[in-house]
């Protein structure tokens, strides 16, 4: 069997999740791969100075950053860690080509951002590429220079056209960069039965939950650890007036979940921790409040939710263009601040404006997660002439 090894890290969930997805689908597949998933922040554990002297690791100290909602600050120390991730090329390409001669694949897969350029490296013998390397950029568009594509990235898979013009702009092959419908999302919401509920089963399930039947409902997602932000949206939108329930969740922030259960509204609320089935939740659910992410805004559109978002300096520099994307693509509306949130919810649930989103996200489909399973078959094929391709890219 075709052994295909995937490089992933912790920072954030979206890397994990787009790894763990991609694992489950060629391995289920007619002519599955043997898929290990390589962790290159434990590979590199050794070469970590910052845990070395504190004890945490790199990718812990970004996950707070994100739960703190420090990140006005983000793009210094991106520059940072990049620099830091150059200086210390030479070792990381090392620690690498060991373990390649200890574990030999057939194909290597990166979906994770700054550390391209050492994966490609350590793969080459003699000027030559050993085994096909393919990077899955799991965000909308690259934030260049040095974070998703470099130069030598050998076959680039994006989900926008925005980052497929970034690689050819850099000097790729048109025939080396192949475009998606999407972000990779987890399979559960591929799956028909999660958007197959009837407006009466929806209704009924609202009700047993504790929500109104027929009422605007919006779904608050922050991650998986929440976000304070998430207390002052509720407060916001009861103070308004707007006709609208929530549900939020909260992950796996205990002291935010009992924070904004204890707040009273005018409005049923459904408050969650950590659920391993957001996907119903959507389902019960008419729009979308959060973060630009862009696997949060790729879960919503699945679901034809139209997206209310915020996009000011605190936002992480490589989201930013997800803010962007909606506005251009007429899914949703971008606030400066969810300090503006209880008008942006007035405005979103006007009836004729919400039809116009909604007109817009039902054109939304994306088949991102099977599409990279076909192009890796090409990618695997060209280095194997007597195979034939089964897909070509676009």
């Amino acid at each position: 069997m075709r052994k295909l090894t995937i490089v992933f890290h912790h920072a954030g969930g979206g890397h994990r999740n787009a790894a763990e997805a991609l694992r489950s689908t060629l391995t289920a597949q007619n002519h599955p791969w043997d898929v290990e998933l390589l962790d290159i922040q434990q590979l590199l554990d050794q070469l970590d100075l910052m845990r070395r002297f504190t004890g945490i690791r790199i990718q812990d100290i970004y996950n707070q950053i994100l739960r703190r909602g420090w990140t006005r600050f983000t793009p210094q120390l991106l520059k940072i860690l990049l620099a830091t991730i150059r200086l210390y090329h030479a070792p990381i390409e090392k620690v690498l080509r060991t373990y390649w001669d200890e574990r030999p694949t057939d194909m290597v897969m990166s979906v994770i951002p700054h550390f391209n350029r050492e994966i490609a490296d350590s793969l080459e013998q003699n000027g030559q590429k050993h085994w096909p390397f393919v990077t899955v950029i799991t965000d909308l568009a690259d934030y260049p220079p040095h974070f998703w594509i470099e130069r030598e990235s050998e076959y680039i898979i994006v989900g926008t056209a925005r980052a497929r013009s970034q690689a050819l702009a850099i000097g790729h092959a048109a025939d080396q960069v192949f475009l998606t419908s999407g972000m990779v999302l987890k399979p559960k919401f591929y799956e028909q039965e999660s958007f197959e509920m009837t407006a009466a089963a929806r209704d009924a399930e609202r009700e047993r939950l504790g929500l109104e039947r027929d009422c605007r409902t919006g779904i608050v997602l922050f991650g998986g650890h929440g976000s304070n932000v998430m207390v002052d949206i509720v407060r916001r939108i009861d103070q308004s007036g707007a006709d609208v329930q929530l549900i939020l969740i909260c992950g796996h922030n205990q002291k935010l979940e009992a924070e904004i259960k204890a707040l009273r509204t005018r409005k049923p609320k459904l408050v969650l921790g950590f659920t391993q089935n957001v996907e119903h939740y959507m389902g019960l659910s008419d729009f979308f409040i959060g973060k630009p992410g862009p696997g949060s805004i790729s879960e919503a559109l699945q679901f034809h939710l139209p997206v209310l978002v915020e996009c000011n300096n605190k936002t992480l520099p490589q989201e930013r263009y997800n803010a962007e994307w909606v506005l251009e693509n007429g899914f949703g509306i971008v606030v400066p601040t969810f300090r503006e949130i209880a008008l942006a919810v007035e405005r979103l649930i006007e009836p004729s404006v919400f039809d116009e989103f909604c007109r817009k996200t039902n054109t939304y489909s994306n088949r991102a997660l099977f599409e990279v399973a076909e192009i890796l078959e090409t990618c695997y094929q060209r280095t194997n002439p007597d195979k034939t391709a089964q897909t070509q890219p676009v």
